[in-house]
């Protein structure tokens, strides 16, 4: 009869502790914001940077280049120039020429590719956590 008891207790007891540390409706949410042309070209001012789908990327950044990546689809073009370093908007480049396409890689979502005859550059998006 005690174990019996000693057994229902601990059920109990583990209902309790299982319960009392539940988190009842609260969720924790990570938001990954993106930091605008202005900052960055703050930080660098011969940054050379395009936005696309409202992210800035930037390129020359030494492990980037060092990554074997494939292009896939074009997702974009560079439609706009901006000599200003303010207001950037998405296809907008300071330093690529108009038309220059812009690709999406296999591997990994947060680079994109960019060929200008026949040349590939790796950007990758600056976004701050």
């Amino acid at each position: 009869m005690k174990i019996k008891n000693l057994y229902n207790g601990l059920f109990v007891l583990g209902l309790l502790m299982i319960t009392g540390c539940n988190i009842q409706g609260e969720t924790t949410t990570i938001s990954i914001d993106s930091i605008d042309a202005k900052e960055v070209l703050t930080l660098d001012t011969e940054a050379d940077i395009f936005q696309y789908d409202g992210i800035i990327y930037k390129t020359n950044i030494d492990w980037l280049n060092e990554l074997s990546l494939t292009k896939n689809v074009q997702i974009g073009e560079i439609k706009t120039k901006n000599n200003t370093n303010t207001d950037f908007k998405d296809e907008m480049s300071n330093k690529l020429p108009i038309g220059t396409k812009i690709f999406s890689t296999k591997e990994r979502g947060d680079i994109l590719i960019v060929e200008i005859e026949g040349k590939i550059t790796k950007y990758l998006a600056i976004v701050e956590g």
